[in-house]
C-alpha cells in the first residue's frame, strides 16, 4: 500500500508486526500518549526513552523517541505545532507515559485534511462495519 493510501486512504490495512519492528530497532522504549488536556482527546501515540522523557521534563514540551529514524523528536520543531506540556502521567504497571498537553499549534498530525490543514490529531477515521475507513 503507498503512503498517501496508507494515511488518507479508506481501506483498513493495519500493521500488526509494529512492536515486532520497534523491538528490532535496538532501543529501549516505552509507548508515551499525547491527550489534549482540555478536551481529552488522544492526539498521538509515541514513544519514548529515557532521553526523551528527560527533554520533555526540561523543556515542557513532548518530546518522543523516533522508532524508525532513532532520534530525539521534539513534536512540532519543525511543523511549528509543538504539544505543551501540562503533566506527565505514569500507567499503573509503569510500562506506558501519558503526556497531557496543551497544542500550541494548527494540529498534532502530520497529515492535512482536504482543505490543507494540519489535522488536530491523528485519529481521524473511524473502521466501519465492512472494515474500511471512513473520515470523521
Amino acid at each position: 500500500m503507498s503512503h498517501y493510501n496508507l494515511e488518507e486512504g479508506n481501506t483498513l490495512d493495519l500493521d500488526f508486526k509494529k512492536l515486532l519492528k520497534i523491538a528490532q530497532c535496538g532501543a529501549d522504549v516505552l509507548p508515551a500518549v499525547a491527550q489534549n488536556a482540555e478536551t481529552g482527546e488522544v492526539l498521538i501515540l509515541g514513544y519514548v526513552n529515557e532521553l526523551a522523557l528527560k527533554t520533555a521534563q526540561e523543556t515542557g514540551m513532548a518530546t518522543f523517541w523516533s522508532t524508525s529514524r532513532n532520534e530525539l523528536w521534539i513534536k512540532g520543531k519543525t511543523s511549528g505545532d509543538f504539544l505543551k506540556l501540562e503533566e506527565i502521567r505514569v500507567n499503573c504497571e509503569q510500562n506506558s507515559i501519558l503526556y497531557r498537553v496543551i497544542p500550541q499549534g494548527k494540529g498534532a498530525c502530520h497529515t492535512k485534511n482536504e482543505d490543507g490543514e494540519t489535522r488536530e490529531g491523528c485519529y481521524y477515521r473511524k473502521i466501519t462495519d465492512t472494515n474500511s475507513l471512513e473520515f470523521v
